[in-house]
Parts: structure tokens; C-alpha cells; sequence
């Protein structure tokens, strides 16, 4: 074999390894460059691969110098087998090593031989690189659990726990007090390369985490530590906001800082400014503070009527009142896949909070007036006195919706709509709502397109600053707006707690059917919900919830 023959074996072979050519496919070319069958024996003992028509059977014959090879007690053998000439070969110095045999009628010549050890040294170096990157795919995989699960700690405000968690290798964003929360919105096919580009060599991103959400493919969550010194040499929030000002299709919101048992909270903020972020042109927005319903219903009153409207949950079991939390702002879907669980036991488990409310959840207005209770009675009556509050509960949602500050509250919510240019726009909110969220019925009512209705919404969102289609954040608020700027209407229900009826009643208006809808809204979630979050500059409220971590 010529030396110019040599340097172009080798290349060749050396462009099959660099393009992680199969180890199938190598064998193939060595065979036929030396004239003889090939086979890769790995440490077990067993055949990896072969060429076509390798005799297997004469290894039978060389088990004790296969396995004196493996465990490093010989390093090369040729025997005669059956009337033909078998070579085997050992590579590596990991035990147990493999080997490559070649079977030809004639011992191989020099310059074959040669051409075939230097294969088989690239080959076992081929083979451990393949086993570096399946155990780094898997590192990564299991880096990728950790964040969310300290995710979920977090957001169920379980500092504590997440840092048991961590034991021994505990993150900076775990010793901080105080956190920001980014969340970004990008195609679903970049947070892989984004979590793996910035990922340290302990599984975390220096001072933060990037978090897949579980519920929004496009959503990845990160919570950044705010503390003085707690950085490393990645300043991820910077990172972040370059990443949206060099790819058109990214979007980021930013919360406030938090104490970091209040990364719910936090989240929360970050997902109504990623609504904001999403219909302004800088694809940037960070959160504002504003008044919510919440905070400027009168305050005795309204958790007087909250905490009797939700007193009968009281009887359901804690499994059954977290999972119909979340199926309020959640698709019932979404809820099941956060949870691993079917979508037919979350629905069991709905119909049991319907049941003893005397409620029919499917309908939009029941889950805006459930929700709005249940954030109202999470909060302390620790506000200082209103002479106008006399503290007695309302006889039902109307009647706090129509006192002076809910109704102020509404105007300011639907004023970005309540002008001649779009009252268009106004009508189609309102019809939408008033049909349960069913662009297919709104549309008919209006003598529309469903596509007409959908591009309408998508209109509103910008000038609201909410999402209405995607998430779904702002849905809630604008139930209780047009209620309380309408002052007519009727509410889910008609007393201060819900009224027994039929189980799944329907308060659905006349022109809205009955059936099944699911929620369309969604966010990261738990059983622990926090209040609806003000809006800023446009509809922004809406009830969040920390994640579950089952």
C-alpha cells in the first residue's frame, strides 16, 4: 500500500468519524478496503456490529483470548479458525475493552493491518464520546428537573425546601432575599440551545434559573436573584433582553422584585407584562404597578361576601379545591398535563366544586366570580376604615360592582375601547364575553366571521394590554368590567353564597349554550393562588397561581 494510498485511507476514515458516521457504516469501509469481514465486540461480549456475512460463529472458538483482551491481560491475537485466519484486536484502557476481530482467508498484510488497528483506535474513541454525550444529554435532562422542581418550591413559597433540595450545592439564587422574575417568550424549539448556552457546570445559570414552562411551550420562566453580590460572571437578565433586541420572534416581561418566597407573586407580574411586551414594538415591557379589582372593592364588604361565597369548599378535600383552582384560569387540558394526571380525573374533580357551589364552571362569568372570591378571601381586612364600607356582606357580586369604586375601576379598564374609533371593537369584547368565550358564538350573533371575531380580539389585546387568546390573563377582568359598567346582567349567582340548584347549572345568557367550554385562559400554577394583579396602563389583572410540583 502506497503512502499517497494511506493519507487517503486515513482521511477518509478520520471525515466518517468527524461527521459521526454509524459505527456500522465504518466497518463497512474498513472491510472493504482490506478485504476481509469485521466485527466490533464490546465490552460485554457481544457483537456491536458486523460487516454483511461475518462468520459470528468462529468467535466461539476465541472466548477465553476475548475475554483476556477485555479485562486487559493481552493486547492482540491471531488464530487459525476453521480454515481461515482471525485477528483480534484490543482498544482502550477502560475495562472491559473493546475489540475488533477481521476474518480473511489470508493473515492481513502489513500496511491492512495497520489501516485496520488505526480504526479501531478511532473507533473506541468514536464509542466514548458517544457515551460522554448520551451521559451529557442525560445531565442535562436531569439539570432540567431540578430547575423546575425548585421552581415549584418557589412558587408554592417553600424557600426552605428548595434549599434542602440543593444540599451541598445550593445556587445563588437560593441565598438571595429578593428576586425578579423574566419570562420569555420564544419559538419552543430555542429553550433547549437557550438553557443549555448559558447553563453553568452545576445545572443553574449563575444568579438565576431558565425554566421551561409546563404549561406554554413558547414560556421560559426565569427567576433572577436581585441581591447585591449574588451575580457570577453571567448577568442573565441582561442576557435576556439582548436576546429579544436580536430576534424579532422574542418577547420579554418583567416583574418588580419580591421577596423570594414570593416568586408566585413575581411570576404573576411577569406574565402580564410579557402581554404588554408582546404588542409594543420593543417586544419589552416591565410591570406597573396599578389598582386591581381586589384592592379597591370596599374591603370589609367584599370579603364579607368572598368568604361566604366560598365557605362551602370547606367540605371538598384540599386535592379537589387545588385542582379546581387551577381549572379556573387553566385549560382543564393544560391542568392535567401540569399535573400528570388524566383530563377526566380533573373534570371529576371540578364537577364535585360544582356540585356543592351549585355552579357550572364551563360558563366564563362563574369562574371570574369564583376567582375573584377566592383571591378576596386570601386577604387580611387589615386596610384602613372607609366610612362608606359598612362592612356587611354584599347580598351578591352585583352589588359590589356598582358601588362608585368598582364602577371607576371598569370605566379606566374599558376606556382604550369606549371611543368612536372602536366601538367596534367594544362590541365584539362584548359579545365574546357574553358567549362564553366562544368566537364561533359571538360571531353568529354579530353576523360575523369567527376569523373577523378572533382578529377583533386580537385588536383589543393591544389596546388593553392583556392577552385574551393565548393565556388568557385579562379574560377575568374584563367579565367584571362590562358587568359593572353594564349594571345589569346577572351575576353567576344570586346571593351572597352560591344558591343550590342543579348540579353544573348553567348561568350561561340566553344565546350561549350550555356546553362544556373550557377555560382559555392559563399560567404557571399551584394551589396556592395570589391575588389578581393590577393592570398597567390597560387591562393586566387576573388571579395567578404558584406551580404544583407534582
Amino acid at each position: 500500500m502506497r503512502t499517497l494510498e494511506r493519507a487517503d485511507d486515513l482521511d477518509q476514515l478520520l471525515r466518517m468519524v468527524r461527521r459521526e458516521g454509524s459505527l456500522g457504516e465504518v466497518l463497512c469501509w474498513l472491510g472493504r478496503r482490506i478485504g476481509s469481514g469485521v466485527a466490533w465486540v464490546g465490552g460485554a461480549g457481544t457483537i456491536e456490529a458486523a460487516t454483511p456475512g461475518f462468520p459470528r460463529t468462529v468467535l466461539s472458538a476465541l472466548h477465553e483470548q476475548l475475554d483476556r483482551l477485555a479485562v486487559g491481560r493481552l493486547a492482540a491475537a491471531t488464530a487459525q479458525v476453521n480454515e481461515v485466519t482471525v485477528h483480534i484486536e484490543a482498544f482502550g484502557g477502560r475495562q472491559p475493552r473493546p475489540v475488533l476481530v477481521t476474518v480473511s482467508d489470508v493473515g492481513l498484510p502489513r500496511e491492512a493491518a495497520a489501516l485496520a488497528s488505526r480504526a479501531g483506535g478511532l473507533l473506541e474513541l468514536l464509542g466514548r464520546a458517544s457515551q460522554v454525550n448520551d451521559s451529557s444529554y442525560a445531565y442535562e435532562e436531569k439539570a432540567r428537573q431540578m430547575r423546575f422542581a425548585l421552581m415549584s418550591a418557589l412558587m408554592a413559597g417553600e424557600v426552605t425546601l428548595a434549599r434542602r433540595m440543593t444540599t451541598g450545592n445550593v445556587p445563588p439564587l437560593l441565598r438571595a432575599e429578593r428576586v425578579r422574575v423574566y419570562l420569555l417568550h420564544c419559538p419552543p424549539a430555542d429553550r433547549d440551545g437557550l438553557a443549555r448556552a448559558y447553563q453553568d457546570t452545576s445545572g443553574y445559570h449563575e444568579s438565576g434559573l431558565m425554566v421551561h414552562c409546563p404549561a406554554f411551550k413558547e414560556h421560559l420562566i426565569c427567576p433572577v436573584a436581585e441581591d447585591i453580590g449574588a451575580g457570577g460572571r453571567l448577568d442573565l437578565g441582561e442576557v435576556l433582553r439582548r436576546l429579544v433586541s436580536r430576534n424579532p420572534s422574542y418577547a420579554l416581561g418583567v416583574s418588580r422584585v419580591h421577596p423570594l418566597d414570593a416568586t408566585a407573586a413575581a411570576y404573576g407580574e411577569a406574565l402580564h407584562a410579557l402581554a404588554v411586551a408582546r404588542n409594543s414594538p420593543e417586544r419589552l415591557a416591565a410591570y406597573c404597578d396599578q389598582p386591581s379589582l381586589v384592592h379597591v372593592l370596599p374591603r370589609r364588604a367584599a370579603l364579607a361576601w368572598a368568604r361566604a361565597y366560598v365557605e362551602p369548599l370547606q367540605a371538598v378535600s384540599k386535592s379537589t379545591l387545588a385542582i379546581t383552582r387551577l381549572a379556573l384560569i387553566f385549560r382543564r387540558s393544560t391542568v392535567a398535563r401540569l399535573l400528570h394526571i388524566s383530563r377526566n380525573t380533573v373534570a371529576a374533580h371540578c364537577r364535585r366544586a360544582e356540585q356543592i357551589l351549585g355552579l357550572d364552571l364551563t360558563d366564563v362569568r362563574a369562574r371570574a366570580a369564583l376567582n375573584l372570591a377566592l383571591s378576596l378571601s386570601s386577604l387580611h381586612n387589615d386596610a384602613q376604615p372607609d366610612p362608606r364600607d359598612t362592612g356587611q356582606a354584599a347580598s351578591d357580586l352585583s352589588e359590589l360592582l356598582i358601588t362608585h369604586p368598582a364602577t371607576a375601576w371598569a370605566e379606566t379598564c374599558l376606556r382604550p375601547l369606549r371611543d368612536a374609533e372602536h366601538r367596534d371593537l367594544y362590541a365584539t369584547v362584548r359579545a365574546w364575553i357574553e358567549a362564553n368565550t366562544d368566537a364561533q358564538q359571538a360571531a353568529a350573533h354579530l353576523g360575523l366571521s369567527r376569523n373577523t371575531v378572533r382578529a377583533r380580539l386580537r385588536a383589543a389585546e393591544r389596546l388593553l394590554d392583556c392577552d385574551l387568546l393565548t393565556t388568557g390573563s385579562g379574560i377575568h377582568d374584563l367579565v367584571h368590567a362590562f358587568h359593572a359598567v353594564t349594571r345589569h346582567g346577572a351575576p353567576p349567582v344570586t346571593s351572597g353564597r352560591p344558591t343550590t340548584g342543579a348540579p353544573g347549572r348553567s348561568s350561561c345568557p340566553p344565546h350561549a349554550p350550555a356546553a362544556a367550554m373550557e377555560p382559555t385562559t392559563g399560567g404557571f400554577t399551584s394551589e396556592t393562588f395570589i391575588s389578581p394583579l393590577p393592570r398597567s396602563e390597560g387591562l393586566r389583572a387576573s388571579a395567578t397561581a404558584t406551580l404544583s410540583s407534582t
